[in-house]
Formats: C-alpha cells, sequence, structure tokens
C-alpha cells in the first residue's frame, strides 16, 4: 500500500481534465502527422568507440582499454612505443558514441552526437574527441565524429577528500559533431501504398482517418488494417508522392477518446483519474488509524552524599487517534467530478484515495483499468 506522505495532493489534477473536457465540449480536430506515422520513416540508431584528448588530468587514471586504445592511435600516427613502456595518461578518456541518424539523412549532412565516459574518468570538460566511425546494428559505417565535447557538469574535490558535482562532467555533447557518410535505403517509393501507424493504436481512430482520408481524396484510397495502421493507395512517381503525402497529414480528424484509466505512479505519488472513469453502485466508508509513539530519555539524579549513580530513564508514550471519517454511497454511473467530490468532503488525503480506488477495482465497482506505473 502506498504511503500518504509520497503522495502530492494530485487529486488537483482529475479535476483539470474533468473542467477541460467540459470547456471544450468535444475532442480537439488534430492533424494526421501528429497521430499517425509512414511506415519506413524512421531514424536509426549509431554508436562508436573513441578517444577523448586534452583533458586536465580528468581523465582515466587506470582503464586498460584506455592505455591499449593509445598505444594503437599513436601506433597509427607512426609512433611506436616499445611493449615494455607503461602507456598512462590522465589527459585521455576512453568514451562510447551514439547518435540519432535521422530518415532521409544523405551524406555530407551533420548530426548532433553524444560523448560519454566508459572508464573512470573524472570529467570530459575541455575534452576533444578525436575521430572516431559510427557505426549501425548492421556493422557498417555511416557517419564519422569529430569536434570538442561540451559539457554541462563539473566536479571540484579538494585534497581533504571533500567533493561537489554538479550535473554529471562525464558525459558531454557534441552539436553537428558527426558527419553522415552513408545513406539509409527506406521502402517509402517502393510499393503502390504507403501505411500510416497510429502512434496510440485505436480502432476507432483508425476507422476515422480512413473515412477522412477517402472523403478527401476519393472513395476507396484508403482503408483500415487493424487498430494500429491504415493503408492508402499512393502515387509510383516519388516527387508526386510527397506532395500526397504533404496532402495527408495536413489533413485533421477527431480522435477517438481513450479508454476508461486511472494511472498511479508509485515513485512520485501522482494520480490521474480519466475522464471515462464511472463507478457502479457502493458505499465506502474509510477511516484512518494513527499510533504515534515518543521515546524521551530522562535522566535520575541520585540524592546528595548517597552511594547510587546517575542514570538515564527512557520513557515512552504512545497515542492512538482514529479518523471519523463518515460512510458515502456511490449511485449508478458516477462521473470523475463526483468521485473526486465525494472523496474530499470525507477528507480522504490522495493516499486515501489510491485505498479507496484498489478497493473499488477489487469490488468490481470501478469501470476503468488501474495501472501502477
Amino acid at each position: 500500500m502506498f504511503q500518504e506522505k509520497d503522495f502530492r495532493f494530485v487529486i488537483f489534477a482529475g479535476l483539470l481534465i474533468f473542467f477541460a473536457s467540459m470547456f471544450t465540449g468535444v475532442v480537439q480536430a488534430e492533424r494526421i502527422k501528429d497521430i499517425a506515422k509512414v511506415e519506413g520513416v524512421r531514424s536509426n540508431q549509431l554508436v562508436g568507440y573513441g578517444l577523448v584528448v586534452g583533458l586536465n588530468g580528468t581523465g582515466d587514471s587506470s582503464a586498460t582499454f584506455t592505455k591499449q586504445s593509445l598505444r594503437s592511435m599513436l601506433s597509427r600516427m607512426g609512433v611506436n612505443i616499445p611493449m615494455d613502456v607503461n602507456v598512462q595518461s590522465k589527459n585521455v578518456a576512453a568514451v562510447a558514441i551514439h547518435a540519432e541518424l535521422p530518415a532521409f539523412a544523405r551524406p555530407g549532412q551533420t548530426i548532433d552526437i553524444t560523448v560519454s565516459s566508459v572508464g573512470d574518468a573524472k570529467g570530459l570538460r575541455g575534452g576533444s574527441l578525436l575521430l572516431a566511425p559510427l557505426r549501425g546494428v548492421d556493422g557498417q559505417v555511416y557517419a564519422v565524429a569529430q569536434g570538442n565535447v561540451i559539457v554541462s557538469g563539473f566536479g571540484v574535490e579538494g585534497s581533504d577528500g571533500s567533493k561537489i558535482t554538479v550535473n554529471v562532467p562525464s558525459v558531454g555533447r557534441i552539436p553537428n559533431g558527426a558527419s553522415v557518410e552513408r545513406a539509409v535505403e527506406t521502402p517509402f517509393g517502393e510499393k503502390n501504398e504507403v501505411v500510416l501507424n497510429l502512434r496510440h493504436p485505436d480502432f476507432t481512430t483508425s476507422h476515422r482517418l480512413a473515412d477522412k482520408i477517402n472523403h478527401t481524396i476519393g472513395a476507396g484510397t484508403a482503408y483500415s488494417i487493424d487498430a494500429g495502421s491504415v493503408n492508402v493507395n499512393a502515387p509510383r512517381d516519388l516527387a508526386q508522392r510527397v506532395a500526397f503525402i504533404s496532402v495527408l497529414e495536413n489533413l485533421t480528424l477527431e480522435p477517438g477518446e481513450a479508454s476508461a484509466r486511472i494511472i498511479i505512479n508509485s515513485r512520485t505519488g501522482t494520480v490521474v483519474i480519466g475522464k471515462h472513469v464511472r463507478v457502479t453502485p457502493a458505499a465506502v466508508a474509510h477511516g484512518s488509524l494513527t499510533v504515534t509513539i515518543t521515546e524521551t530519555a530522562n535522566v535520575s539524579q541520585p540524592a546528595p552524599m548517597s552511594q547510587g549513580e546517575t542514570v538515564i530513564v527512557p520513557q515512552t508514550d504512545i497515542n492512538i487517534s482514529q479518523g471519523n471519517n463518515r460512510m458515502f454511497v456511490f449511485n449508478p454511473g458516477v462521473s470523475l467530478n463526483e468521485i473526486v467530490r465525494a472523496v474530499n468532503q470525507v477528507g480522504a488525503a490522495p493516499g486515501d484515495l489510491v485505498a479507496i480506488l484498489e478497493a473499488l477495482k477489487e469490488a468490481g465497482a470501478l469501470r476503468a483499468e488501474l495501472v501502477v506505473i
């Protein structure tokens, strides 16, 4: 059971949802580009490994792979170091590099990269990333990265062991730090149709999306495949297809409303109640029993000229209080506003609200999905 002190007074969030629906009246129309994506048009993840140099003594101190990487780099530069020489420098840090290659990115374009220390480096501030390849999941090189690392965090350490750290100094970014070397082929123009994938699958939204396209473009242009996808006949010519998709993504429709849900965040204590949550007839009585235990240490002082000793005598005070909350009844088809108002009338805190909702769910009176995240 969630503790009351872990919760914030977020019943107000549920009221916001209710009043927002009252003022808007209907679901607001949204563009297709905001609720769906074209199948096959996606970004790709890239990852690489490299060295950041030029650090002010904040690099790796004992990482073996950093020494091996430094020796290998110097060897490629024509600097041969005997194997019995210990290559070590605190001005160098081994880093992992990752980036996202957008759809339709072409050679010569630049993308942002993130650099993260993989050793025991204390910080990457002031360092520069040397040329490093970025590979895709297929092992091919799609971009090369290099540049000066921008770090928002920093750390300071004193000789007595005291230290302070702000943000994360071992992670940095390089805007436009990688140059695209290879394009990723997409199936955008390979078929006679395109498929629109809904960001949040819903049968109602899928049906309305197909109807909207057919009403605007022409009957038989689109049909729903399932709750998450709509098939649309499109021109084969790429120039015409781009213009066609431009028209499609700017069409507006009213998405289907979400199912009745109650979301509880066990970490932050947030409780959000959806608009369509309903309760069947049920009577609820919720009281709180509080037990307070206070430990007090008293000093027992012996009489003068006696042989007694001064001792500490513990004293325990126990106080029990029970809330005087009344029973309330939920009538058939109770709305969100009535649920919140009934709980507030008996003085229930957010923690009590969660307990009531769980009990209603177990009793089969709550017509909603209870989701704990």
